[in-house]
């Protein structure tokens, strides 16, 4: 790759005259010597971040030069992380014998090379922003991540990483196994007779997700996967607070917007939600000694029910397509507006087609297709429809039907087909696309503006 004529092209249309002439002028020259390499890029980047703080200080610069002076020194982070990322997360893991989660991935990461990714001081400052006033420092933690993941031998460890119990859950084993129930502030699971009942709880919101439910709920769905009294495993939200649903339950509300638009939900919520939950919803646990599709590997999966009750929105819908078996109120709804939001629908964009086809898939993501459950295409998500007072007797019925039908059997044919769907290497690779993408759709003035226009004069109102 000719980096000069790359970095030319990139940057012709930017407005770097705020920057020292030396600084604007920088060639980023790969020469294969990695602690040479790091030197010249990090000395850089460590240029342009004090350049901006003094331009700053001095009030000489603009939102819009702040932006594209990060996409200079952006684009140069791809140049180097192209060539090292690799490298760098051997280093991290001291040549993958460690096994450890996007969030501390990222957060090591300059202890290898110096200014790659924001500090934890300069990400504090932001976390306290708004989303509109934010610098959009964390689009780094994307193009590492995004970077690190096309790497075929590296990408699949991280997955192993993410799809490993949480600290979160193994704290709480014992009690579970002893009480039959844990409370999350988020989430819960309980124990029942023949299934492991994981309930998504932010009633405030209508069940949304943001940062308080994110581990939680992860934390669940490892203690419900980690029993060993049963090997099918439920998920429902909770009764909701809001006076237009009281007292009813909803499945899931999607991403909390309220949050998104406060700023209150880092970049890496997106990530460590879909490499996190929803994947082990669909996979199950790793082990560390074998290799994620190993025929050896000790299958640590379990059929997963949902109870979809009132409406399945965003990251809700996302959860019923990685579902063996859903259950649905009969005027329930599906959608996923992340589009029309400014974001990406997490991995919907990889799976639901499957479902409902090509075409319709399109309709739902690009143009916000409500999709009922009564309808053809929510009948071909939706296993059964029902009247949802009966959700809990229904879910009984089908739990034991399946139960003594040999649930050994059903985990195997579930590994079977999401080998044939959705190979773990086909994750990855969607995921390095998703990494980037979804770093500059969660900073982009779309997002902003869609926020304000469809959500945040709507929330004032009430």
């Amino acid at each position: 790759m000719n980096f000069e004529e790359y970095i030319k092209n990139e940057t012709k249309s930017l407005n770097l005259k705020l920057l020292s002439e030396k600084t604007r002028n920088f060639i980023p020259a790969i020469s294969g010597n990695f602690i040479e390499d790091k030197k010249l890029f990090s000395n850089f980047w460590n240029k342009v971040k004090l350049e901006k703080v003094n331009l700053k200080k001095e009030k000489k610069i603009s939102k819009i030069n702040i932006k594209e002076i990060n996409t200079f020194c952006n684009i140069t982070k791809k140049i180097f992380l192209n060539k090292y990322s690799a490298l760098i997360y051997r280093e991290i893991t001291d040549d993958l014998k460690t096994f450890i989660r996007v969030e501390e991935l990222c957060s090591k990461a300059s202890t290898v090379v110096d200014n790659l990714l924001p500090s934890f001081e300069d990400l504090e400052k932001e976390n306290k922003l708004f989303l509109k006033d934010k610098e959009g420092l964390e689009i780094q933690q994307g193009i590492f991540l995004s970077a690190l993941l096309k790497n075929e031998v590296e990408g699949l460890h991280l997955c192993k990483s993410m799809l490993l119990p949480t600290k979160m859950a193994k704290d709480r084993i014992e009690e579970y196994e002893k009480n039959g129930k844990v409370y999350f502030d988020g989430a819960s699971v309980e124990s029942f007779e023949d299934y492991d009942l994981v309930t998504l709880k932010n009633s405030e919101f209508l069940n949304a997700e943001d940062n308080r439910t994110l581990l939680p709920l992860e934390a669940a769905i490892d203690i419900a996967i980690y029993s060993k009294k049963n090997n099918i495993c439920v998920l429902r939200g909770d009764k909701v607070t809001h006076s237009k649903y009281k007292n009813k339950n909803i499945f899931g509300a999607g991403i909390n917007l309220t949050h998104l638009y406060e700023g209150k939900i880092p970049f890496l919520w997106y990530i460590t939600r879909d490499m996190g939950a929803v994947n082990k919803v669909l996979r199950g646990h790793a082990d560390i000694n074998f290799d994620l599709e190993d025929s050896l590997f000790p299958h640590k999966n379990k059929i997963w029910f949902a109870g979809l009750e009132t409406f399945a929105i965003g990251g809700g819908c996302q959860y019923l397509l990685v579902m063996d078996h859903i259950i649905a109120d009969i005027n329930s709804y599906m959608t996923l507006p992340a589009r029309k939001e400014g974001i990406i629908p997490g991995a919907a964009n990889l799976r639901l087609w499957r479902f409902i086809g090509n075409r319709a898939a399109r309709q739902a993501i690009q143009h916000g297709l409500k999709i009922k459950s009564n309808s053809a295409n929510g009948k071909n998500i939706c296993d059964e429809l029902i009247d949802i007072n009966d959700m809990d007797k229904v879910i009984d019925q089908k739990v034991k039907e399946f139960k003594n039908s040999g649930v050994v059997g059903a985990a195997f044919n579930k590994r079977a087909l999401t080998l044939g769907e959705e190979s773990i290497n086909h994750f990855r690779e969607y995921m390095s696309i998703y990494c980037h993408d979804q770093a500059y759709c969660h900073f982009s003035k779309d997002l902003i503006n869609n926020l304000e226009k469809y959500w945040h004069k709507a929330h004032k109102r009430t």
